[in-house]
């Protein structure tokens, strides 16, 4: 089988994402996952760049890690200075990194234009670079910046800014789409051409400004290229970089190879969901593979052919990566959708059973009122566990108040009571907010935090509010859709009502309780 190593870049080139800035502490437990999950070389960041990067480094050699090495980055020495008088090329030495990763011009339109110095001088830069720090022991790769374009612009130079880093001991090159403007065609052809001229491993680094990084990543690999770097989540500057999740799961299922374990592949759900999590950002549905649409079924016709073969709109088994099925509930899939959403829970329904009529047709009414039981499967998987009394309660509302004041100083505030029963124990909780949901949240936790502390590993992710019927003004009906998530799952969950602290507080409870039930099992 052939091998292809993965060589992740998220804690650098995912960090220039906007919205994400790692703390150390992130950037190890994600070093830490990766290294669990497989992933052959690990880019720690830039260690002459900055404060961050420099304590990384110094951190990340107590970690015992047993899959994965640590890369620094850099770039070449400066121009007209040696490599051993350069401060970041001294940062590299100090990091004590298993593989140092140098960047370089390969375009002479960049040699001449941002390095403002020669062709010849920038060569120099390459080859003295690479071979200082050979000769010191590293592994050294070399990222060809901007290879396409200056494969494009002149050919015969950008060659021998690769053969420059081939003849000083590089042990891989890996070609650049640093502005994520190539298309599969142009990857595939250059990598065909350059197999005949470049004895050392070839590696493709792609970004996404066109929408292609993924494809281009695996069109290099079909041409020859045996390293592919990537992001986890495809984050990282401007559109992003090459998303790894899929980038693994289609050279494992698609193309057969190998590049980790196959008991890492069913944690590829996983480690996508830990890495949005830490990163602070919102996992994307519809991400393929592992997003929580990836193998999600709405349609009637869909959900019934599924039910007798999942082929038949499965392109894998979701178990493979470590997803799972998911049958949308809406008034579209009929009774056949409840019966799925009952399997899954262990309730032994038929479609002749008088129960699947009454949850279809409550599910039908309730859709009409204005909820959307498609985006809130928690709330959905709550609503039939009531309707079935096999719901057994975690708290009894006694009543809230939500206080908003707007003072002299124009500051505007948010204060929720909330009294409430848990085991008819009564709790009084009162919280402050960045908003009236916020203060509500922050009052509920509060209230419930000393019978159920698991509460503290879940987050409110996304918070959406859609007008119903405009038509009716300030009185218009609302519909809210809270997101949550916790380190394992993500989940959603829906409240309709005029009032808009009352939508919200539906979809709350929902979410609270959701968690609850899950830690419950």
């Amino acid at each position: 089988m052939t091998k292809v190593k993965l060589y992740d870049t998220t804690l650098r080139d995912g960090s220039q994402a906007k919205g994400i800035s790692y703390s150390v502490m992130d950037k190890i437990r994600i070093a830490e996952e990766l290294d669990k999950f497989g992933i052959h070389f690990i880019e720690g960041g830039w260690p002459g760049s900055n404060p961050k990067d420099k304590e990384f480094f110094e951190k990340i050699n107590n970690s015992k890690l047993k899959n994965s090495k640590i890369a620094a980055f850099s770039m070449t020495r400066r121009p007209n200075i040696s490599a051993s008088q350069d401060t970041n090329i001294a940062a590299l030495l100090k990091s004590k990194a298993q593989v140092i990763t140098i960047v370089g011009k390969t375009w002479d339109f960049h040699v001449t234009e941002v390095l403002k110095t020669t062709l010849d001088e920038n060569l120099a830069m390459i080859k003295d670079t690479v071979s200082f720090l050979t000769k010191k022991g590293f592994e050294v790769f070399y990222d060809a910046e901007h290879f396409f374009e200056a494969y494009k612009a002149n050919k015969n130079y950008a060659l021998k800014t690769l053969v420059a880093a081939q003849d000083a001991g590089a042990t891989a090159i890996c070609l650049c789409d640093t502005n994520g403007g190539s298309l599969p065609s142009q990857i595939t052809d250059t990598i065909k051409e350059l197999r005949h001229i470049i004895k050392v491993d070839l590696g493709i680094h792609c970004h996404n400004d066109a929408g292609v990084a993924i494809a281009n990543s695996l069109a290099a690999i079909d041409a020859g290229a045996s390293i592919v770097q990537g992001t986890i989540n495809g984050y990282g500057e401007r559109c992003g970089n090459a998303d790894l999740i899929p980038i693994i799961a289609n050279l494992k299922t698609k193309l057969k190879i190998d590049c980790v374990p196959d008991v890492a592949l069913k944690q590829l759900t996983h480690l996508s969901h830990f890495v949005s999590e830490i990163s602070n950002m919102r996992s994307k549905n519809e991400q393929p593979f592992v997003g929580e649409s990836a193998f999600a079924h709405k349609g009637g016709m869909h959900i019934n052919a599924i039910m007798k073969n999942p082929l038949t709109y499965e392109h894998i088994d979701p178990v493979l990566v470590g997803n799972k099925r998911r049958i949308i509930v809406s008034e579209l899939g009929g009774k056949t959708g409840i019966l799925l959403r009952a399997k899954d829970l262990s309730y032994d329904l038929s479609k002749g059973d008088p129960k699947t009529k009454k949850i279809l047709e409550l599910v039908q009414a309730l859709e009409h009122k204005g909820f959307q039981f498609e985006a809130a499967e928690a709330s959905f998987q709550i609503l039939m566990q009531k309707h079935l009394k096999k719901f057994k309660g975690f708290f009894t509302l006694e009543g809230f108040k939500v206080v908003i004041e707007k003072r002299q100083d124009k500051k505007i505030t948010s204060e929720a009571i909330i009294k409430l029963k848990v085991n008819g124990i009564k709790e009084h909780a009162v919280s402050e907010g960045d908003g009236p949901i916020n203060a509500l949240d922050n009052a509920l936790r509060k209230a419930l935090k000393n019978f159920y502390p698991t509460l503290a590993k879940m987050h409110l992710s996304d918070f959406k509010v859609r007008v119903l019927d405009e038509k009716a003004g300030t009185a218009a009906k609302v519909r809210v859709l809270i997101q949550s998530q916790d380190e394992k799952d993500i989940w959603n969950t829906i409240g309709v009502h005029e009032n808009i602290i009352e939508a919200s507080w539906q979809a709350l409870v929902d979410s609270v309780e959701y968690k609850l039930l899950k830690d419950r099992k």
